[in-house]
């Protein structure tokens, strides 16, 4: 297992070739390049630990203002995308429970990421593959501000469908690269 410094600079690398560079958030450039992105790695190996730190993260967020989003990275569980898909229920349990739905928003991203009624490899799977498991917790107000600036918000994902499926198979193939989980 890598180390959480290497897990972190991996995910970093991620958001800014893959996220950033392909522009599949338009919205990730600005907090990323202003320090306000944590990065953290948990230890969960189990459910209760998991749902333990994404609720310190939560908090964490509820305390610092100047953070403006965290990447919480999984690397020792959920492997499984369909284990990682039940596991969301949980996420959004635990955010009615603690009052902060509305508040803050669990993104999810995984390397096996596949949408319902998809194939594995259809394009618009890979806009949301990542080299770790990961939630990315989001404040609600700054995504709404966001997207009430930014024209056709509703237009995003299709947009990102078109920048997956006209990638060349170079392209492809360096884009698989940076979403697979590193072995170093």
């Amino acid at each position: 297992m890598p180390t959480d410094h290497t897990l972190i600079e991996q995910t970093r690398r991620w958001l800014e070739d893959v996220v950033i560079g392909l522009n599949l958030c338009p919205f990730a450039r600005r907090p990323l390049h202003a320090g306000q992105v944590h990065f953290e790695v948990t230890p969960a190996t189990d459910a209760g630990t998991l749902l333990t730190d994404l609720h310190a993260a939560l908090a964490a967020l509820d305390n610092d203002k100047t953070i403006e989003t965290t990447l919480l990275i999984i690397p020792r569980m959920l492997e499984d995308f369909g284990d990682y898909n039940d596991f969301l229920s949980l996420c959004d349990a635990l955010l009615e429970r603690f009052e902060w739905d509305g508040v803050y928003q669990v993104a999810s991203f995984h390397p096996h990421y596949q949408f319902a009624d998809t194939e594995p490899e259809d394009a618009e799977n890979r806009t949301n593959r990542s080299p770790w498991p990961m939630l990315h917790l989001l404040r609600e107000d700054s995504v709404s501000e966001a997207l009430a600036h930014y024209p056709d918000p509703e237009q995003i994902p299709q947009r990102n469908i078109a920048r997956m499926r006209a990638l060349t198979d170079d392209e492809l193939a360096r884009l698989d690269a940076l979403q697979a989980q590193p072995s170093t």
